[in-house]
C-alpha cells in the first residue's frame, strides 16, 4: 500500500486505512469505487435471497414495492459519484437490478433466465443503472441553477456564455462551461466535470425548465426512451 504511518505525536502514530465508510458510503485510497460497489452488491443480494424465500406468497404489486425498497434503494444511493464508474462496475450494478426484476415476474427457470431482461425493465419502467446515474447528476445540476442547491455545490459549475460570433439559437443557452480536461479518469467522475457532460447533452426543452416536477418526469421520459433503443448490454 502507498498508504505510510503518520507521527501525529511522537506515542501516538497514525496509521492510514485502505477504504473507511462515511454515512454509509465507502471511500477506498484509490477513489475507483470498487469497495463501495461491492458492498452495495453484497447487500442487494442478501435482499434478495431473503425475497425469493417469500416470493409466491406476493402480490405483482407488493413485489415491486419491496425491489424498490430493499434493491433500488441501495443502486440510487450516493450514485451522483458513480460520474466515472468502469464498465466492469457499471454490470455489476445492472446485474444486481436484473435480478431484482426477474424477482418480480417469478423468473425461477435457470433457461428463462438467459433471456433478455431489457423487457422487464421497460415494463416496470425501471430506468437502467447508468441511466439512473445520469439521472440523479442531472437533477442535481438542476436545483444548483435554480438554487435549489447547497451553495458550495452550486458554486462548482458556471453557466456557459452563448458566443457572439455564433448564430443565436435556442440551444446555445443554458449550457454549462466545460473544464479542462482532467489527467485522470477517476476525475471525471467530480460534479464539476460531471455536471457539465450530462447537462449539455441534455434537449433544450428540458434545459429551460424551471418546475423541478416537469423536468423530472421530462427527464426520466428523455433518459427512458434512450435506454431501451440501446439496451442491447442488459441481458
Amino acid at each position: 500500500s502507498p498508504l505510510k504511518v503518520i507521527a501525529v505525536h511522537e506515542k501516538i502514530p497514525l496509521e492510514p486505512e485502505l477504504k473507511a465508510k462515511n454515512l454509509g458510503f465507502v471511500f477506498d485510497h484509490q477513489m475507483n469505487l470498487d469497495d463501495e460497489v461491492t458492498a452495495t452488491i453484497q447487500v442487494c443480494n442478501m435482499n434478495l435471497r431473503n425475497l425469493w424465500k417469500i416470493g409466491k406468497h406476493l402480490s405483482h404489486d407488493l413485489k415491486v414495492q419491496l425491489v424498490h425498497s430493499s434493491v433500488l434503494f441501495f443502486l440510487d444511493y450516493c450514485n451522483s459519484a458513480y460520474g466515472s464508474l468502469t464498465e466492469a462496475n457499471i454490470r455489476k450494478l445492472q446485474k444486481a437490478q436484473n435480478d431484482a426484476a426477474r424477482f418480480v415476474f417469478g423468473i425461477y427457470d435457470y433457461k428463462a433466465k438467459r433471456q433478455p431482461v431489457s423487457p422487464l425493465l421497460k415494463k416496470l419502467h425501471f430506468l437502467p443503472v447508468r441511466y439512473r446515474i445520469d439521472y440523479k447528476i442531472a437533477l442535481l445540476t438542476f436545483k444548483c441553477l435554480n438554487n435549489l442547491a447547497p451553495q458550495y455545490l452550486a458554486s462548482l459549475i458556471t453557466v456557459r456564455e452563448p458566443s457572439r460570433r455564433a448564430s443565436r439559437l435556442n440551444d446555445d443557452y443554458y449550457l454549462l462551461s466545460r473544464p479542462e480536461k482532467p489527467n485522470f479518469r477517476r476525475t471525471e467522475g467530480a460534479f464539476c466535470h460531471a455536471a457539465p457532460r450530462i447537462w449539455n447533452n441534455l434537449p433544450y426543452r428540458l434545459r429551460c425548465l424551471t418546475d423541478i416536477n416537469m423536468f423530472k418526469n421530462g427527464l426520466k421520459t428523455y433518459l427512458f426512451n434512450i435506454a431501451f433503443e440501446n439496451s442491447g448490454d442488459l441481458v
